[in-house]
């Protein structure tokens, strides 16, 4: 059986040699200068919490050594970026624990163990939201918040997808070979059908504006929470 390539192997490379430290503050926005911040994952003391997708986990770091969760778990089935994380923030563990592994198997295999799930366009952008969502709510303990923020539209300005659909877009094998990269970008709307789908309630949705510039864009920010009630998929 042929490995799947790691597509995200070159993403975050050049940073990575140069900004080492846990970031002082958490963003949602693309543009990561702006916006609400870590605010709006609730009260972390004594919490669990997982990053879905965290990439080389400066999220992660930030909410681990600010904030006081009792764990949280940085979750990424890149090789690559999990190295890098590993590298840059291992050194905060056992209160962040990272983790290489495909984002939904993990949710799976995590059943009511969180009571807060976020990403920071991450694995809900670049996952099969059907799969993921409900493998989310899975996970998260009832009543238990997901916070997430995707591209409110596509880079460039083309609209977001009406429907559920994904958008091809450019990635490279580690040896450099061009590739394709599945993304979400959906409408409000359609995030709000499939997390209410999924068992998730009072879900709530905020546009914000991204800056100027050819690639810019606006963020859509989402909340919901996990239904009190067990939810069959």
């Amino acid at each position: 059986m042929t490995r799947t390539a790691d597509l995200w192997h070159h993403y975050g490379r050049i940073r990575h040699t140069t900004d080492r430290a846990v970031p002082g503050e958490f963003h949602w926005s693309w543009g990561q200068d702006s916006g609400p911040g870590a605010e709006l994952l609730g009260d972390l003391d004594g919490r669990c919490v997982g990053d879905l997708g965290a990439g080389a986990a400066r999220q992660a770091s930030h909410l681990a050594v600010h904030h006081h969760p009792a764990g949280i778990v940085a979750v990424d089935a890149s090789p690559a970026q999990h190295a890098m994380a590993c590298d840059l923030y291992g050194h905060l563990a056992p209160r962040l624990r990272l983790a290489l592994c495909d984002v939904p198997a993990h949710l799976r295999a995590s059943t009511d163990t969180y009571d807060v799930l976020y990403s920071v366009f991450g694995a809900v952008d670049f996952t099969e939201p059907r799969e993921l969502l409900p493998a989310a709510a899975s996970a998260l303990r009832p009543g238990g918040r997901l916070v997430f923020s995707t591209l409110a539209h596509h880079l460039g300005g083309t609209p977001a997808h009406p429907y559920v659909q994904h958008t091809e877009i450019g990635g490279k094998t580690p040896d450099g070979t061009a590739a394709v990269i599945r993304r979400w970008v959906l409408r409000e709307h359609v995030w709000t059908k499939l997390l209410d789908e999924a068992g998730f309630t009072r879900i709530t949705t905020e546009v914000l504006p991204g800056g100027p510039g050819p690639r810019a864009a606006d963020t859509l920010l989402v909340t919901a929470y996990r239904t009190q009630e067990p939810h069959t998929v």
